[in-house]
C-alpha cells in the first residue's frame, strides 16, 4: 500500500511565510525609503510549483507606477534577504503587483449611495 502523500496547503504555508519575511524586509531595510515606507502586503499566492510567490501589496503613495518600479529595483536586494531568513533550500521568486480593491470598494460604494432606493 502505498503513502499518501500530503500536498493539502503547503503553497500556502510557503506563500504565508514569504508574505511575513518580505513585510519585515521592508519594515527593517526600507524603511527610510519614500516610496516603500508605506508599502503594505495584503496577500500572497505561489504560482508555478512554488517557483515563485506573488505578492499582493497597497501603497498610500498615489504614484503606483513609481512604487511599482522601485519594488522591481530593490526585488533582487529582497529576494537575496530573504534567503538568509528563510529555513529551507529553495527560496522562490517574488513578484509584486498592486492590490485596487480598495480603489475598487470604494469606487462600488459611490455607485451604491448614488442609487435612489426609494424608487
Amino acid at each position: 500500500m502505498m503513502k499518501k502523500q500530503n500536498y493539502s496547503n503547503r503553497s500556502e504555508r510557503i506563500a504565508s511565510k514569504v508574505q511575513t519575511l518580505v513585510a519585515e524586509i521592508l519594515r527593517d531595510k526600507f524603511n527610510e525609503d519614500v516610496l516603500l515606507s508605506g508599502v503594505s502586503l495584503v496577500g500572497a499566492v505561489a504560482h508555478g510549483g512554488l517557483q515563485f510567490v506573488k505578492l499582493f501589496y497597497y501603497s498610500r503613495n498615489e504614484n503606483i507606477g513609481d512604487v511599482q518600479k522601485r519594488l522591481d529595483d530593490v526585488n533582487k536586494m529582497i529576494r537575496y534577504e530573504l534567503a538568509t531568513r528563510m529555513n529551507q533550500k529553495y527560496v522562490p521568486d517574488i513578484r509584486f503587483e498592486y492590490d485596487d480593491t480598495l480603489e475598487k470598494a470604494t469606487k462600488i460604494d459611490s455607485i451604491l449611495k448614488g442609487l435612489d432606493v426609494n424608487k
